[in-house]
């Protein structure tokens, strides 16, 4: 998984804490009040809880909100979580890149005798190396195996230099 389920969860929750912290900045600030448009001379603020969800939501999944903080205050809660998800979505991306290209080994191998049991990973030694000595002479069943199949492997295994 590109992000770990420990990460999506402090999204889920920084994504209600600015949201409510929104809110609350958008009722205490009086540049987010203005006059309401009906009938009635009442003031009114766009940043319902419900809107202030949609808000943040929208500015997640990078879509943007037809309604947009007007106080300094709200424009900085707005900023932040602007910064927080582009870097957010610029590491699922990074990760998913990453996590798609990678290719995944079928076997994975984790001990001496794995390595002796599998054959789509080529392996050999120094022609003349202490490690040539090491499996030609050894009385482990699972090095024995091994020397075996270096030594039928076509093409040869067994390289002249460290640097082959």
């Amino acid at each position: 998984e590109p992000l770990s389920s420990e990460i999506w969860m402090c999204i889920v929750f920084a994504y209600i804490g600015v949201s409510v912290v929104l809110f609350l900045v958008s009722r205490f600030s009086p540049n987010e009040w203005h006059l309401s448009t009906n009938a009635q001379r009442s003031v009114a603020n766009d940043f319902s809880i419900a809107n202030s969800l949609w808000f943040t939501l929208g500015a997640f999944m990078q879509q943007g909100c037809d309604i947009s903080p007007r106080s300094v205050s709200g424009r900085i809660v707005g900023s932040v979580w602007w910064f927080f998800t582009l870097i957010i979505i610029s590491s699922y991306t990074a990760n998913l890149a990453a996590f798609l290209t990678v290719e995944r080994m079928l076997t994975p191998i984790d001990s001496a005798n794995d390595l002796a049991t599998q054959t789509d990973i080529k392996y050999g030694t120094i022609m003349s190396g202490s490690t040539t000595s090491f499996f030609k002479n050894s009385q482990v069943p699972t090095y024995q195996r091994m020397w075996e199949y270096m030594i039928s492997a076509q093409p040869s295994v067994f390289v002249k230099t460290h640097d082959e």
